[in-house]
């Protein structure tokens, strides 16, 4: 069975150029409510506000459930299309295909298995698990499916052979209980076109509550650009997260990728919010999205949002950084990079 590697695609990094950002519409389900809940209304206005800012640098195309379109447009605005698929959810980062590209004008996808992020019993997945297929379609992507339960926002590449990897997410029992370390890389290597896998070993607290991940590498860690990683940090010494953001960034920094370099390690404080509604919040500014031309930062009405932007300013002198409040979207279980997923140029 060929590969992708082997017919010589690869994922590119995300500040390649893009084609266009994919997203899911928010619609009634466990996460956001019925029709007519106040949460499933601010999850959509939240949806719509980042769709309305990603757009202002690329094209953007919207799957909405059956239905949907009416409201969907009311919000969006003209100027972002619109598509009609059944969904469960609207975590495109982790329901959509991995985009590859093999630089002769070719589009692929990896299509990896979803199984609502380890099959957590809250979860309905039957009409998710089909929306890669569907969206390379869309996309006139030639599609690979692998065996891989696996999820967008658990990878993240550096265009030069590097992945970053979570051990509670590949390694999840509920994810791929009878595969080996070695064997996840090799799968992993093999749809992407990396060659050096380094693992963190798990994400942040939050995200191991009800709506959590297992620990996506999307809001902890993410490459600037080849051999310079950002990674998230708590300065609270009393929140979890400062011990565990302390042992990531020890062994980012003492880590090589693969082209042999040391990693630069920026770090980029978390937003002083710790708790909302009692409950322990995972804020990040680490998971945005690179555009053409820009980012689209989470931002959380936090004194560090601004602190944070001009970081990424910093590091990326060529992009506007438009700030996005991420608040309602974080209270559903993600972010910003988690409701979007790029599609490169070919």
């Amino acid at each position: 069975m060929n590969t992708p590697v082997a017919d010589g695609f690869s994922m590119p990094p995300e500040w390649a150029p893009h084609e266009r950002t994919w997203m899911a519409w928010p619609g009634p389900n466990f996460t956001f409510g019925e029709e007519g809940d106040d949460t499933l209304a601010d999850a959509r206005r939240a949806w719509a506000a980042v769709a309305r800012a990603v757009r202002s640098y690329e094209p953007v195309t919207v799957v909405a459930g059956p239905g949907q379109l009416e409201g969907a447009r009311a919000l969006l605005g003209d100027g972002i299309e619109l598509v009609e698929r059944e969904l469960n959810d609207a975590w495109m980062r982790d329901i959509g295909p991995t985009f590859l590209t093999d630089g002769k004008g070719n589009l692929a996808a990896a299509d990896w298995v979803f199984n609502g992020w380890g099959a957590q019993e809250w979860a309905r997945w039957e009409r998710d698990e089909k929306m890669a297929e569907q969206v390379a379609a869309l996309a006139g992507a030639r599609r690979y499916a692998t065996g891989l339960v696996n999820e967008g926002g658990g990878i993240h590449v550096d265009g030069e052979g590097t992945v970053l990897l979570t051990e509670t997410v590949q390694l999840d029992p509920g994810r791929n209980p009878d595969l080996t370390k070695e064997e996840v890389e090799a799968e992993i290597h093999a749809h992407l076109g990396t060659t050096k896998a380094i693992w963190l070993p798990r994400g942040l607290a939050a995200d191991y509550g009800q709506f959590g991940t297992r620990g996506h590498v999307d809001i902890v860690a993410a490459f600037a650009r080849p051999g310079v990683v950002m990674v998230h940090t708590q300065p609270d010494p009393d929140h979890p997260d400062h011990a565990i953001c302390n042992e990531i960034v020890k062994l980012l920094r003492s880590a090589t990728d693969a082209r042999g370099r040391e990693l630069e390690v920026v770090e980029i404080p978390a937003p002083t919010v710790i708790e909302a509604d009692g409950e322990l919040v995972d804020y990040s500014y680490i998971n945005h999205l690179q555009c053409n031309d820009g980012i689209v930062l989470c931002a959380f009405d936090d004194p560090r949002d601004e602190e944070a932007a001009a970081i990424f300013r910093r590091l990326f002198p060529g992009r506007t950084v438009t700030l996005v409040d991420a608040r309602t979207i974080f209270a559903a279980g993600g972010g910003i990079h988690c409701i979007t997923q790029q599609q490169p140029k070919v």
